[in-house]
C-alpha cells in the first residue's frame, strides 16, 4: 500500500522532553486506511495504547489495525468483557477496553501479566486506567475530534 497520502498529512514537533510528536488530521476513511497499513506493519510483541474521548474513533481504529494484521473475524468493543482475543496471521491480538476499570489494581483479574508476557499484539483503549503499569515501550496514539470538522480526526503519536 502506498502511504504517501498519509505522509503529507503528518506534522512533527519536538516536545519539551526531547521526544518528537507527530500528528495528522485525517478523514475517517483515511484513518481507516492508515490503521490497516499500521496493522500490516506491526511485529509482535507490541503494545499500542489508544486514548481519546468517547466517539473519537478508538475502536474503529482498532478494527482497522486488526484487519491489517490479518484478523478475519469481526472485531467488537470489549467494554463489558474487558478483553477480546483474536487470531492474527502472525500472532494473537488482544483488544482491551479499560474504561470500566477503577485503576491498575483491577488488571490482575484480566490476566494482565500473562497478556504482556505473550508474543502478541496488545491494543489498549483507555490506557489511563493502567497508569503506572504500562510497559515503558508501549506505543501511544491519541485521537480527538477536530473542532468544526465532524468528518476529521486528529491523531497524535
Amino acid at each position: 500500500m502506498n502511504c504517501s497520502i498519509f505522509a503529507r498529512a503528518w506534522t512533527a514537533r519536538a516536545t519539551n522532553r526531547g521526544a518528537v510528536m507527530a500528528s495528522a488530521e485525517l478523514t475517517l476513511a483515511a484513518l481507516d486506511a492508515w490503521g490497516e497499513h499500521l496493522g500490516a506493519s506491526l511485529e509482535a510483541p507490541v503494545v499500542l495504547t489508544l486514548s481519546g474521548d468517547l466517539g473519537a474513533g478508538k475502536t474503529t481504529l482498532v478494527q482497522a489495525i486488526c484487519r491489517g494484521y490479518g484478523v478475519r473475524e469481526p472485531v467488537t468493543s470489549p467494554t463489558f468483557a474487558l478483553v477480546h482475543q483474536y487470531a492474527g496471521e502472525r500472532s494473537p491480538v488482544y483488544h482491551l477496553d479499560l474504561y470500566r476499570l477503577k485503576g491498575p489494581q483491577d488488571l490482575a483479574n484480566i490476566g494482565w501479566d500473562d497478556l504482556l508476557s505473550e508474543r502478541a499484539v496488545v491494543l489498549i483503549e483507555w490506557p489511563d486506567r493502567a497508569e503506572g503499569v504500562l510497559p515503558s515501550d508501549a506505543q501511544v496514539l491519541h485521537l480527538e475530534h477536530v473542532d468544526g470538522h465532524p468528518e476529521l480526526r486528529r491523531i497524535t503519536t
